[in-house]
């Protein structure tokens, strides 16, 4: 069985970088990092092991039936293939080329207006 672990979430943020997909590229339009169980449809926000809010993608938030993986320290360090990481806007779910994209638009949106 497939996997998100905490490495494919490092390879996930560098190979949207710069694209608008990663949280501090989209933070401004106030996309939230969050992640889709795609089995359930449930959505989770990123937060930390104590229920705090994360700015990034953190594994460490997500309940344990997802949790297919811990490291030495007890954090989660893979949680099952159906969740995919993403964002959040006005309680909608966005993938990662989702936000990009509505980054991209709201940017040549804000170019049209300042010519």
């Amino acid at each position: 069985m497939l996997t998100l672990s905490k490495r494919y979430l490092e390879l996930e943020q560098a190979a949207h970088r710069g694209t608008g997909g990663v949280s501090s590229e989209n933070r401004h339009l106030g996309f939230v990092p969050a992640f889709m169980d795609t089995r359930t449809g449930k959505v989770y926000g990123s937060t930390f092991a104590d229920g705090r809010p994360a700015a990034f993608h953190l594994l460490d938030g997500l309940p344990d039936e997802l949790v297919v993986a811990r490291d030495r320290y007890g954090r989660p360090s893979q949680v099952v293939g159906s969740v995919i990481s993403g964002f959040t806007l006005d309680g909608r779910f966005y993938t990662r080329e989702q936000a990009a994209a509505q980054v991209s638009r709201s940017e040549a949106y804000s170019d049209s207006l300042a010519h």
